[in-house]
Formats: C-alpha cells, sequence, structure tokens
C-alpha cells in the first residue's frame, strides 16, 4: 500500500491542481490559452462548476445559459458584461468560441443537451445523474461513440485522491474477501432537503416555464417547481439520482466494479411535506456478481432527509480481514482473529460439560492474562491535506483531457453505470418490485 506520507505528497500535488490523468504529469498554458466554456443552467450546482473551473486557471468563462434572467443577470454581474447569455442554449451550441460546455440543468435535460453539444462539436462537462430514465443512456453514450469528443460526467470522488488512496487499499487485498458494503447520506437541514430559496420577481416574465419543462408533463406555472425541481419526478431523480449516484461512482471507482444485478429499494415520504412527490428517506439493497476484479458482494445505500440526521455521508467496505471506511479520509481497522472457537455447553449435563472442557483446554490451552495477551486492533488512518477539493481536481482533469484529447475516468459509460442502478432504485421504490440489471449490456433484464 501506499504509505501515509506519499498519500499526502501526492494529494498535496492535486489539491494544487497537478493533473491527475495517466501519463500526464505536467501542463504549461497562458493566459491567453484557456478552454473557453459556457455554462447552461446556472443554478446552484452550474456556478459552482464555473466558478471551481475558472478557478483552476484551465477555462475562461464566455457564455451562459439559464431559463431565469436573474442567474443571466447574477452571470454577467461575477464574469462580466460581455459574456454572451440567452435563454435558449442552442444559441450557445452555435458559437464558434464555445470549445466545452458545463451542463447544469435540471436532470430530465441532461440527455439532450448532452447529444445536442457533442453533436456541435462541443466537449461536454455534465452533471451527475448523467441521465433522467435508464432509456437515455445507451443514446448518449452513442453520441459520445461518434462524436468523438470529450464527455465527462459530474461526480467528483473518481478525481478524489481520497478516493485514489481506497482504490489502492482494496487493490491491494488489505481487506481480504469483500462481504458488504454499506453507504450513506444523511442530512439535517432545509436547504440539504431542496429546499431551496425563490427569488421575489419569479414569474412567467423573468422565467421561460415552456423552455425550461421541455419534455416534462406540461403544467400550469409553479415557481416551486422551478426553482425546487429535485422534488419532482417530472424533472429530477429524487434522492436516488441525487446522492445514491455519487456513492456507486465511489463504490466502482474503488472496487472496479459496473453495477448490480438485483436492485430493490425502499422507503418513504415522512418529513417534507412540501408537495414534493419523491421521498426523503431512501434505502437501496443491490446484489453485486462475482468478477476478475472482486468476489460477489452485497451493497446497502441509505439516505435519510429526516430532521435531527446528523449530517454525515461515508463508506464501509467490511472485509474477512479488515473494515475499510471512507470519506472524508481513508481508516482501515484490522481485528485480531479469534484463535480459539469458543463454545456453548451450558444445556448439557454436568458430566458432558466436564468431559467438554477437558478435551477443549487440551486442544486450546488456557491463556493466563497479561499485556502481551491483550487484544489489539490495528488501525491505519490516511488524511487528504487541509482545504484539498476533488471538486477542483475534477474539473483540473476535465480541462486536462479537452487539452490532451485522452479519455477521462467518468465517461458516459462510467457514468451510466452509476446512474443507471440509481434510477432504477426510482423503479423499484414507485412500482414496488425488484428491478433486474445486466451491467455488462447496461439494459433491464426482461
Amino acid at each position: 500500500m501506499i504509505n501515509r506520507r506519499k498519500f499526502l505528497t501526492t494529494a498535496t500535488a492535486a489539491s494544487l491542481g497537478a493533473p491527475l490523468l495517466a501519463g500526464q504529469t505536467s501542463y504549461a498554458h497562458s493566459a491567453n490559452d484557456k478552454i473557453q466554456i459556457a455554462l447552461i443552467g446556472c443554478g446552484g450546482m452550474g456556478q459552482g462548476d464555473a466558478y471551481t473551473s475558472t478557478r483552476t486557471g484551465l477555462t475562461k468563462l464566455v457564455a451562459a445559459s439559464d431559463c431565469y434572467d436573474g442567474r443571466m443577470e447574477h452571470m454577467r454581474e461575477a464574469y462580466g458584461k460581455d459574456i454572451f447569455t440567452t435563454r435558449d442554449y442552442r444559441e450557445i451550441l452555435d458559437r464558434k468560441d464555445v470549445d466545452a460546455v458545463i451542463i447544469g440543468t435540471p436532470d430530465h435535460w441532461h440527455r439532450r443537451i448532452s447529444i445536442d453539444a457533442m453533436n456541435a462539436k462541443k466537449d461536454v462537462y455534465c452533471e451527475k445523474p448523467m441521465v433522467q430514465h435508464v432509456d437515455d443512456g445507451l443514446p448518449v453514450i452513442e453520441a459520445y461513440q461518434q462524436s468523438g469528443r470529450i464527455m465527462q460526467v459530474g461526480s467528483q470522488r473518481v478525481s478524489s485522491v481520497v478516493y485514489k488512496k481506497a482504490q489502492d487499499v482494496f487493490r491491494s487485498g488489505a481487506l481480504g474477501k469483500l462481504n458488504m458494503v454499506e453507504a450513506w447520506w444523511d442530512r439535517d437541514s432545509a436547504t440539504g432537503a431542496w429546499q431551496y430559496a425563490i427569488p421575489p420577481d419569479a414569474g412567467t416574465d423573468t422565467c421561460d416555464w415552456n423552455q425550461f419543462q421541455g419534455r416534462a408533463p406540461k403544467t400550469e406555472w409553479d415557481a416551486k417547481r422551478f426553482f425546487r425541481w429535485r422534488c419532482y419526478r417530472d424533472y429530477g431523480t429524487g434522492v436516488a439520482g441525487d446522492l445514491f449516484v455519487h456513492l456507486f461512482s465511489g463504490l466502482h471507482f474503488i472496487t472496479g466494479a459496473m453495477g448490480p444485478t438485483r436492485v430493490f429499494a425502499t422507503g418513504g415520504l415522512h418529513y417534507w411535506k412540501d408537495g414534493r412527490d419523491v421521498p426523503d428517506l431512501f434505502y437501496g439493497l443491490y446484489d453485486y456478481p462475482q468478477t476478475a476484479n472482486h468476489p460477489a458482494f452485497n451493497l446497502v445505500l441509505r439516505v435519510n432527509f429526516e430532521s435531527g440526521a446528523k449530517e454525515s455521508q461515508g463508506f464501509r467496505f467490511i472485509g474477512s480481514d479488515a473494515i475499510m471506511t471512507v470519506d472524508p479520509n481513508v481508516t482501515v481497522t484490522r481485528a485480531p482473529k479469534e484463535t480459539q472457537p469458543g463454545y456453548t455447553i451450558n444445556t448439557f449435563d454436568t458430566a458432558e460439560q466436564a468431559k467438554f472442557l477437558k478435551l477443549y483446554h487440551t486442544k486450546y490451552p488456557e491463556v493466563k492474562p497479561s499485556p502481551a495477551s491483550m487484544k489489539n486492533s490495528q488501525v491505519e488512518t490516511y488524511d487528504p491535506p487541509r482545504g484539498y477539493s476533488d471538486h477542483h481536481d475534477h474539473h483540473v482533469n476535465f480541462a486536462m483531457a479537452v487539452r490532451s484529447r485522452k479519455p477521462v475516468v467518468e465517461d458516459p459509460t462510467f457514468g451510466f453505470r452509476a446512474a443507471g442502478p440509481a434510477v432504477l432504485s426510482n423503479i423499484s421504490y414507485f412500482e414496488n418490485r425488484i428491478v433486474e440489471w445486466d451491467p455488462i449490456a447496461m439494459k433491464v433484464r426482461s
């Protein structure tokens, strides 16, 4: 395994913007040699992506598109009055000065805009989940393969030095046989549960409601549906697409798994009775088959938005020899194996108990208590540098791939293998059934 000092050195280099693409060690650029990007969908995540991307020093934002005028005005305030803004993303794709786009729209637009952008010869950074519905995935992959463009999905754990360290630990065999993985993401705030602020000027004059709805069922104007779209199945993917997909991405990166074969989800809408139609407590159970990279194992996922849930997220990889927890660091705990099997003889008669104990102590001599006999668990912890950002590294990797034309880790195939079981979790929940999935072909089994 990589030792802690080497891990910290690697992490420090990455946090300063060192490229993480295989085979690349440096990238020189001038102030005039920047990738010109456009943001399509200027909500919280989209603007966060644009800010992080431009902070790498590798990109320049030249255009932005959104269905709310106030967000485009804010983009002009942040990046200059000369940037191009429009409600219609297609005008962005027609521009010759745009090299790549960041797609931060609601989920129901991801397929259409990703395909349109690649067909327009733009490289694409698409926020997770890559798709809203399972039928969206293969068309995006096909467009990616035919266009020859770079496309990266926005689940930053695949660029994280923390998750790379966990991957190294897993590959070293330190955990023994992997039996089970637990992962969770709990939130205890209104904004964490998507109760986003609605601007005072929200209305059909400032918001392009028709453009926003796209392929979704048409309804009357509703500011909550527009600004809190994650709460509604028409536009989003619930906690499965918002948070489960991060956990799938991290799990697949660490283990090399391609996905489960069986999906079952349950939960309910218990606390946020605000008109949303997706659960605020969600559990998923998944069967992963044996492959060359890992034995068969089971996965349990949980997301809890209920009031009083402590804000936390992470993984527990439970192996035969050790347990590894991941996020915000990597901790490996090796418990000593029992040298004696123990016994239960209290239901035997007295004579049989005596015979059993005599045989037992002959085979397993009694060890008197001593400092040397005390059990010891070995714990190793690997911490990233203070202030480390995998989001930063993920955007560095995208920019480096745009320049080098080398593939990214989280391409559409990887992205769909994470999004597929996530959106299938919604099918399982809403249709109350187990879903069979082919993770290689990336299709629902008939």
